[in-house]
């Protein structure tokens, strides 16, 4: 039996409209300033880079993986606002005609979005011109975003959920509270924060809105749907560590065991798993919102799923 729809919020989308004019930032006035990347400090801090469990490497080869994994941590943002951006466009679809509150909430989302992918677009560049050529980002944004955008809306919604949530905690709990991070790569992350705290706002409403319309039998195989989409994003996130490693390898300046390859490859995979896996299915405000629209065989079906990402 269907469900009733969810009630349009309208209180929570004005709100969301407000903060995003009184916090609009420019990427040039505001972000860059004409600033560059310090490369005599970390980007991503220990808490997400993990490699402090590299013991058996110098404090700058440390530093360096820490920088090529912060290169490719900016690059998954932009990678990801590519189809948050199209769902977002989708599903401002069902206010063109009702709630004009919420259709500007939406509007605002996807124009920031917009802007957060050129912001990471253009990190990239200035990252490069510090580092020697050869590092690639392998997933490619378009192709990525048709797989994700062929699952139910609610499977994409609940991903951009997570995601936006580990935006959230990761600059509060480990980039905000570190002085040893690059000062432009911490306010590139500062500002990105600011405007992605809506986003989480806007996710929670549209998503808990797409719950409300469907049957039983579509959220479990909406269920289904995340599941592959978390399977996805481990697969891109394990190719692009074999990636980085190979990297690292190529420009340290000295050769490595097999043994100690492998570690290295097995750290930064197990990094970007935490990062934008672990991390946010552990959020407190995810695991109560996706705990409250399932049911309790299919919160076992998700365990047993990333059972062998959390071992």
């Amino acid at each position: 039996m269907l469900q009733t729809a969810v009630q349009v919020d309208t209180g929570r989308y004005s709100q969301c409209i407000e903060a995003s004019k009184r916090i609009r930032w420019d990427i040039d006035k505001d972000v860059i300033r004409g600033g560059q990347f310090d490369f005599s400090k970390n980007f991503l801090p220990d808490g997400l880079s993990n490699v402090h469990q590299l013991d058996f490497l110098s404090e700058d080869e440390q530093r360096l993986i820490s920088q090529i994994q912060g290169r490719t941590y900016a690059n998954m943002f932009g990678l990801v606002e590519r189809f948050i951006n199209a769902k977002i466009l989708e599903v401002s679809r069902e206010h063109w005609l009702s709630d004009q509150t919420a259709l500007e909430a939406l509007v605002r989302f996807s124009d920031e979005e917009l802007k957060h992918q050129e912001l990471f677009r253009r990190i990239d560049r200035l990252i490069a011109d510090g580092m020697p050529p050869g590092y690639s980002f392998l997933a490619q944004p378009n192709d990525v975003g048709s797989f994700v955008l062929s699952k139910s809306t609610w499977a994409v919604l609940a991903l951009t959920c997570h995601i936006e949530l580990v935006t959230l905690a990761h600059y509060k709990h480990s980039i905000e509270p570190n002085d040893h991070v690059s000062a432009l790569y911490k306010d590139v992350f500062l500002y990105h924060w600011q405007e992605e705290s809506q986003h989480a706002i806007l996710d929670e409403l549209e998503w808990s809105h797409e719950n409300g319309k469907l049957t039983a039998e579509q959220r479990d195989h909406a269920v289904d749907d995340l599941i592959e989409l978390v399977g996805a994003v481990d697969r891109v996130l394990q190719a692009q560590a074999e990636a980085d490693t190979q990297y690292f390898l190529t420009i340290c300046g000295r050769s490595f065991s097999p043994e100690a390859a492998d570690k290295i490859k097995t750290v930064v995979f197990q990094a970007y798993r935490w990062q934008f896996i672990i991390s946010g299915v552990e959020q407190p405000r995810f695991v109560e919102l996706l705990g409250g629209m399932i049911t309790e065989a299919q919160g076992h079906r998700i365990n047993e799923a990333l059972a062998p990402f959390l071992r």
